[in-house]
């Protein structure tokens, strides 16, 4: 790898590690590549991404990032799980490691606040941005249904009683 080319990947991983919501730092080792390609894909499905690099040229990148607590995590074989949405790489890494014990969690970051595995598994279990903003639709949404059921209700509590008395009446 040239000079050049190097440059190139440290001022990628630098965006990656400048624009990331969340970045999750685990361990592959023993991974085979049919595995390592099916998590690429969950990772894609939520909008993030997987990236394995160089240690050395990370830890190059990291250097005056908001997450540069994650440099002593970068030892062996680790692989950088990113995304903007804060919750959704921590999510797909921690529902694959339970199905893969080859897949490490080792800590990540959070913008400037590092985490460790504890750390990581308490972001997954976070809702996502799309299930927060469902919840918020619904709990505006629901004021509104009751009031027109409130509303609708009085004319349906009438009609009943007109048909009752309409029955007895015949």
């Amino acid at each position: 790898m040239d000079r050049a080319l190097k440059e190139k990947l440290v001022d990628e991983l630098g965006q990656i590690f400048e624009s990331s919501g969340v970045v999750v730092v685990s361990r592959y080792e023993g991974m085979t590549v049919a595995e390592m390609q099916d998590l690429r894909a969950q990772m894609r499905e939520v909008g993030g991404s997987i990236r394995v690099a160089k240690n050395r040229l990370a830890k190059i990148a990291l250097d005056g990032k908001p997450c540069v607590s994650i440099a002593n995590l970068l030892t062996g074989m680790t692989v950088l799980a990113y995304s903007e949405d804060p919750v959704a790489a921590a999510k797909v890494v921690q529902a694959y490691s339970k199905g893969n014990p080859k897949l490490e969690i080792l800590g990540g970051a959070m913008g400037e606040s590092a985490l460790d595995v504890a750390g990581v598994k308490a972001v997954a279990a976070m809702p996502s941005r799309e299930e927060l903003i469902a919840s918020i639709v619904g709990c505006i949404g629901a004021p509104a249904s009751n009031i027109a059921g409130a509303i609708g209700a009085p004319a349906s509590n009438i009609a009943s009683i007109l048909s009752t008395i309409e029955e007895k009446a015949a």
